[in-house]
């Protein structure tokens, strides 16, 4: 298989996909969370188990096609209610032919049947906290990537997984996402988590918690207001500027719906 993985911190394990997405393994003593199941190429269900005899739930931070799709591998998933429309779109026929055609563009092997086929499990909602025996994981809503979002705090190692509401590129424009103005609004509130280090979906590395911060207190008015014209999502009609709170961070959103 063509993942591979990294030991951050005790019992959490950050996966990457030849795709390049990541998603992260909590392990406690008695059973285990993943969060999130990228693109569903391969199975990462036989993978994970090669890492953990646990019993493994699935959580799925948003329904987009790069997290959600692999949870055709799985049983069941938890997904807040919220993106329900969003994981029926993104994870159909029509998304998983592109996923598939540019995965073969890309010289990636994989049973292109079974992964337009293979059915999905229906998402039921995540509880607020999860204890996994030794480790525990409280799961929270936070609108902004999409109307769904979630994050993860695992307070006995300090950590947040921010799923794709911050990544050190962080899309704030597809059609599903909130406005520039709710998404800080609410990825703010993360601040008054004790957290000391962070993994999101689209970098390997554990982030410290300066970095975040950073991110979020750059987020101003006039950070956004002097936010410049971005291709990112022109081809889909969607007028986007980029902003760069801190330095290296970058917010790409809809200026349309910006308020200013």
């Amino acid at each position: 298989m063509s993942f591979n993985e990294k030991e951050h911190l005790p019992g959490v394990w950050q996966i990457t996909c030849h795709m390049g997405v990541c998603c992260t393994l909590l392990v406690g003593k008695e059973r285990a969370l993943l969060v999130d199941a990228g693109y569903g190429l391969e199975d990462l269900s036989a993978y994970v188990s090669t890492l953990t005899d646990k019993p493994v739930q699935l959580l799925l931070t948003h329904g987009h096609h790069d997290h959600a799709l692999g949870a055709m591998h799985f049983s069941s998933a938890w997904l807040f209610p919220e993106d329900a429309a969003v994981y029926r779109t993104y994870v159909g026929k029509q998304q998983r032919k592109r996923v598939a055609d540019n995965a073969k563009a890309n010289g990636i092997q994989f049973d292109v049947d079974r992964f337009m086929d293979s059915r999905l499990p229906e998402t039921t909602i995540p509880p607020e906290s999860v204890d996994l025996g030794g480790l525990t994981a409280k799961i929270i809503l936070c609108p902004g990537h999409t109307p769904g979002s979630a994050v993860v705090y695992v307070p006995e190692r300090e950590l947040l997984l921010t799923g794709d509401d911050w990544n050190p590129v962080t899309w704030c424009f597809f059609p599903d996402s909130l406005p520039v103005s709710e998404y800080r609004e609410n990825v703010r509130t993360l601040k008054s988590l004790p957290f000391q280090y962070v993994l999101c979906s689209h970098r390997k590395e554990l982030w410290q918690r300066k970095t975040l911060v950073s991110f979020l207190d750059g987020l101003t008015d006039e950070c956004l207001k002097a936010a410049m014209p971005s291709e990112e999502g022109k081809e889909r009609g969607i007028n986007t500027y980029t902003a760069h709170p801190t330095e290296g961070q970058i917010l790409v959103f809809d200026r349309d719906r910006a308020p200013f």
